[in-house]
Parts: C-alpha cells; structure tokens; sequence
C-alpha cells in the first residue's frame, strides 16, 4: 500500500466511505421494511420485493453479513486514512486524521444514509437485496461462524432466538392499524372493520333483546287477540308461545299473515304451521361463531337460552349486523331515547341501554366484562337496588340514578369525571 500514490489512496478513501454508508443505509432500510407491503408485493411478482423477504427471514444472517462489510471497509479506511496522515503530516497527523474520519464517517456513512433509509426503506433495500444476496452467499461461511459464536453468547446470558416476536398483528394492533389508516379508508369503512374484530369480544348476550322485553304470540289468547296483534306486528318475526315465553314452539313471519287469512276458516293450528321450528341459541355464544351459525342455518333470528334451558332473550341477524355498520335508520329513534345530550357534559341514558353501545356512542370504556346493560351495572357496583337519590362512581364515570321502577334503574345521569 506504501507504493500507491496519495491521489490513489484518497479515492480508495472515498470508495470505502461510500460502500460504508451502502451497509449502514442497507440495514437500516432492510430493517424499515413494512413486512406486510413487502408480502403484497411479492405476490404481486415483485422481484426486488421477492429477495428482500428472503432476505428477511433470516434476519441474523442479513445483519452478520452487513455488520461484517461495514466493519472491513471501515477498518480499511482507517488504515489508509493513517497512511495518508503519516505521509501528509507525519507522527502529529494521525490524531487529526482519526478525528476528521470519525465525523466523516459518522456523517456521510451513518447520520445521514440511515436517515434517508428510515424515511424512503424501499428506495434503499430493493436495490441493495440485488447486492447483498449474492455477498451473503459469497461470504455464508464467515456469517455462519459469526452467527455461531453470537448465538452461544446469546444463550449464554439467558436469550434465544425463538423468544423474537412473530409479525403477527393482534386484534388490537389490528384494530390500531385501521384507525391510522386515515384517509386511505373512510371513516365509516374503518368503523366497519373494527366493528368486525370486535365481534370475538362480545356474546349474543351484548345484543339480545332481553325476555322482558319480547314481544310474541301467546297460543293461549283468544285468535282474535292474536289477529289484533298481527294488524300491526311489532316486529316482522313473532315467536309463537303456549302462556309462558319459556314455551316457545315457533317462529311466525308476519308476511304470512296473508297466506293465513286467506284460509277458509283460519285458527291457531294453521298460524302454527306456518311458523318456523325456534332456532335456540346458548347464552355466552360469541358473536362471530352465531353470525356463522345463523348463515349456515339460513336463521334470522333464535331464542338464546341459560344452562337451565329458560329463555332469556331474542337475538335477530339484523342486531349482530349493527355491530359492524352501526345502527339502522329505523332505530336513530331508539338510540336517541337512549342516550340523550344535555349541558355541561351530562348524558340522560335508559337503564336498559347495553353497555356497548354507551361506549361506542360516547367513546366511553365503561366495564362490560359484567353485566351488560347500564341497569345491571349500577346494581352490580351498589349491590343493593338503588333509589332515586343515590350516586356513585365508576372508574373515571360519575352517575346518579333517575329513575327506578320494577327493581331497574329505568334511567340515569352520567358524565365523565374531570382528570
């Protein structure tokens, strides 16, 4: 090296300080990938995509060979760098040559390549997957023996490799990622998507209309009181019942009402056999596997049941729905009387009101781990049934209590407490 002139040492400088900032950029950019554009891209039949995925896998080898380039030819630009030194400035010129190299390098190799590689990754790695394929494989036995050693000091302070996180997202992480998309996706095709990874959380007793509540044929009334009902149906399917809801025998559509009364004599045999066999529905069933078994059995609507086989509401396909796209023009009535808007930051809401909707209407985390209507929750929380006087708090959430009428909390006031 002593033979080749200062001209040719300062180019062979500045071709290592560019390869330096090359493997600095390349791990950096490697590194910055997003995983799951990398996988479209590469089904797409991306080449560049394609080696930077393999490359990937073995994340330990892509940075052994890396690690291994940049520390040879920043070695060997130190080297030259004091052999110019020497020549240049003699015995007193080593010490500003070491300086000078050390902020050129810390500039123009690392600052500001890894920079631009952590802000445009694919810019730097699709290119580089080109050079550092064929390096790995020129270079596998050092990286390997590398490796080797890396990996028993590894073990030797108690860390393995296979304790490395996978690139699976979780439902949460999931859920994060729709809401960042912005404006890549509508606001209201994000609520849709999160609606649908929160359908593993919640069970059909989250959306079932409760057994107090169920409006049905009752075989034991008169069959003029039964066509009375069916003048004006409150809802479009009516279970069919022998005195108690707990006999429940079918389910009758009301738009064979006509087929029904246009029968010569018609009675309560031919309405019950126009009603559909019940569907029944375990209680604690989640909302993802009944939204499958409601398909495959063509349902669209069941009967939920305890463990003792007593009816304890209704759950319709329509309800499970409105859990992904929100509630249905029909019921912004409903959800109105529900949670009201008063000043300062109050909220009048019916006791009978589910929990989850308070939170997705309010953006509230009020517990639904428990019961799952406001009613319920209060009455958990004081354990006795309250009167109109009392308040209380949980969590960050203030409430006073309305109204009680039957042992329910019929409504009551909330508000968020301040921080």
């Amino acid at each position: 090296m002593s033979t080749l002139s200062d001209t040719t040492l300062l180019v062979a400088l500045a071709i290592l300080i560019g390869l330096s900032a090359f493997f600095s950029s390349s791990e950096t950019g490697m590194m910055s990938l997003n995983r799951y554009r990398l996988r479209h891209l590469r089904k797409q039949g991306h080449r560049s995509a394609a080696l930077a995925s393999k490359l990937l896998e073995r994340p330990d080898q892509l940075i052994g060979v890396i690690l291994i380039g940049n520390n040879f030819v920043n070695i060997l630009a130190s080297s030259i760098a004091t052999l110019l030194a020497l020549r240049l400035w003699g015995e007193g010129g080593i010490a500003a040559a070491t300086f000078l190299l050390t902020l050129i390098i810390l500039i123009f190799a690392e600052v500001t390549p890894k920079t631009y590689a952590a802000i445009h990754p694919e810019r730097i790695a699709f290119p580089a997957a080109y050079v550092l394929t064929p390096l790995l494989r020129l270079m596998y036995p050092l990286v390997w023996a590398v490796n080797l050693l890396s990996g028993a000091l590894m073990r030797m302070i108690g860390l393995r490799t296979e304790q490395a996180g996978s690139d699976h997202l979780s439902r949460d992480e999931l859920k994060t990622l729709v809401r960042e998309a912005g404006g890549r996706i509508p606001k209201k095709h994000q609520d849709m998507l999160v609606g649908i990874l929160e359908l593993e959380q919640a069970t059909v007793e989250d959306i079932m209309i409760p057994r107090n509540e169920i409006s049905g044929i009752d075989l034991e009334d008169s069959f003029d009181e039964i066509l009375e009902l069916l003048k004006a149906p409150p809802h479009t399917r009516l279970p069919v019942y022998r005195g108690d809801v707990n006999e429940i025998v079918g389910m009758f559509h009301t738009r064979n009402v006509g087929r029904l009364l246009s029968q010569a004599e018609p009675n309560k045999a031919q309405l019950l056999q126009l009603a559909r066999p019940p569907y029944f529905i375990p209680e604690g069933t989640a909302l993802h596997t009944l939204l499958y078994n409601m398909q495959k059995e063509k349902r669209r609507i069941g009967v939920v049941v305890d463990e003792y086989g007593e009816v304890i509401g209704l759950a319709t396909l329509e309800d499970i729905l409105e859990e992904i796209v929100g509630e249905f023009t029909t019921d912004l009535t409903l959800a109105q009387d529900e949670i009201a808007r008063l000043e300062d930051g109050l909220y009048r809401i019916s006791g009978s009101t589910p929990i989850r909707t308070i939170n997705k209407a309010l953006d509230w985390n009020l517990p639904t781990d428990g019961p799952k209507t406001l009613s319920g929750l209060i009455i958990e929380a004081l354990e006795f049934i309250p009167d109109e006087a009392v308040c209380l708090k949980i969590g960050d959430y203030r409430i006073q209590v309305q109204q009680v009428i039957d042992n329910r909390v019929r409504s009551a006031i909330l508000s968020r407490a301040p921080d």
